[in-house]
């Protein structure tokens, strides 16, 4: 019984059982009853367990060949004219029925971010740009969908550009995916010469070119206005918005730029339809999800999943638990270096979603999980993230130039415990005052580890602070 059908059970018996409750009473609430059932089917429905016949990403590992013969044996680019014939109109439904949203971290809903590109072409062409940039610390999801099913994302490049009616799409790939590149190249190259792109794409009458342009490996380039600037040859720093891309991106023409993994689900979503996508994971959190784990597991893995399913589940599942087992747990990022982390209590029962995590105070981010078990200085792995941040703040913006050298500098000492207790406030607050305070969210990726610090391990720097106050106290020099 597929996931669908037996979602589908569970909802009609939880009508009957909502049905008998209120047939009897004497003031029957339609509220009530949706109130009911809402929470029935919270109780009853379980996120995880991905079958098989559900996955997308069909050659994650690279078991199987990954180019243009291989990808047509695992449906990649089967009838891909009729998608196109249905119209944008029609596909930009779908999409936004789906309730796909964003994988690059951000979470917007997909389908509405294609929609704002202009519906009507005013003498300037439109651009499709996609961020392959993948630089968050512990990600590594866009890098096995180029490198092992490249066409799943050349398809999906051709069906979002239709939609936007732009005549090309940009491949922005991180200049260390060297093997990466070249695989999409020639993937790109067999889709060209089998006429499923280019002059005629796919038969449709529709003209759609694909490039692939590397990056020379910054950071900050992972930011939209910041990854168009450095496309046009220019140092990538982020622009002030608006204008918006979707009216003023690359050469100063419309642009949607958009995630790897968010342009090479739509083929499958169409083809399977939006309603098949919605019925994974919980409302408003739609869909599967590559779940990248790394760290302190016994067996760290990249592995596509139902949304929502538990922190828990994903770790004990896939990655064969937390070296040391689950007790040994410290904590877990669970979104990518620039998220907060979460300590062992919450990481319990979380469910790996937008929302539940947003709950939390984390985030999805690229569902780049890193563990930590209780061998972990995590005091130390937050300083390390600070330098990182410091290093890659591209120094237009104030609050970022000046703060990530400030909390680096903190954190450090705090390494040793060579601080004031004091101190911690007074990192805090300089976090906020980064904190939504720069053009990019650059700004924001520096303080919201520190601020996870702070909030979930705090008794552990006055530890440390106070251990080593009580060292120079004894300490004959």
């Amino acid at each position: 019984m597929n996931n669908l059908t037996r979602l589908g059970n569970q909802l009609k018996s939880t009508s009957k059982l909502i049905n008998k409750n209120v047939v009897g009473s004497s003031t029957p609430s339609f509220s009530t009853a949706a109130t009911q059932m809402a929470t029935a089917q919270e109780n009853v429905r379980t996120y995880g367990g991905l079958k098989d016949q559900d996955r997308i990403f069909t050659n994650l590992y690279g078991e199987h060949d990954v180019y243009l013969k291989g990808a047509m044996l695992r449906g990649d680019w089967y009838r891909t004219k009729d998608i196109i014939d249905k119209g944008k109109d029609w596909i930009l439904k779908e999409m936004m029925a789906s309730g796909l949203r964003g994988r690059g971290g951000a979470g917007f809903p997909s389908g509405l971010k294609w929609s704002f590109m202009p519906k009507v072409l005013k003498g300037r062409p439109h651009y499709l740009v996609i961020n392959a940039d993948e630089g968050e610390p512990g990600t590594c999801k866009d890098r096995e969908i180029m490198r092992h099913d490249p066409h799943k994302l050349i398809e999906g490049c051709l069906i979002a550009g239709f939609a936007m009616k732009a005549c090309a799409a940009y491949i922005y790939i991180r200049g260390e995916f060297h093997y990466e590149a070249k695989v999409l190249e020639q993937a790109i190259e067999e889709a060209y010469k089998a006429g499923l792109i280019g002059e005629n794409a796919s038969g449709t009458g529709y003209k759609f070119d694909v490039y692939v342009h590397r990056g020379a490996g910054a950071y900050i380039c992972g930011e939209e206005t910041a990854l168009i600037e450095s496309l046009e040859g220019k140092q990538g720093k982020p622009r002030l918005k608006p204008p918006f891309p979707a009216m003023a991106g690359l050469y100063g023409c419309p642009t949607t730029v958009t995630n790897v993994e968010t342009v090479a689900v739509a083929p499958t979503i169409l083809r399977r339809g939006g309603a098949w996508f919605a019925g994974f994971g919980r409302p408003k959190n739609a869909g599967t999800k590559l779940y990248c784990i790394s760290g302190h597991v016994n067996n760290p893995c990249t592995v596509e999943e139902e949304m929502s399913i538990p922190l828990r589940e994903l770790i004990d599942k896939h990655c064969g638990g937390v070296i040391g087992g689950w007790e040994n747990l410290k904590g877990v990022i669970p979104g990518g270096s620039s998220v907060p982390v979460l300590p062992k209590n919450i990481c319990d029962d979380v469910l790996m979603d937008f929302d539940d995590l947003r709950k939390h105070r984390s985030g999805l981010g690229t569902a780049a999980v890193i563990v930590m078990n209780k061998e972990t200085d995590m005091i130390k792995a937050i300083a390390r993230l600070s330098k990182f941040y410091k290093h890659e703040s591209c120094g237009q913006c104030t609050p970022c130039r000046e703060g990530t050298g400030w909390l680096w500098d903190i954190t450090e000492r705090l390494v040793t415990g060579d601080a004031k207790l004091d101190e911690i406030d007074m990192l805090e607050e300089i976090s906020k005052q980064i904190e939504g305070h720069t053009i990019c969210a650059l700004g924001d990726a520096a303080a919201w580890p520190v601020q996870g610090l702070i909030r979930s391990f705090r008794p552990e720097i006055e530890d440390r602070i106070k251990q080593f106050q009580s060292k120079q106290k004894h300490s004959p020099f």
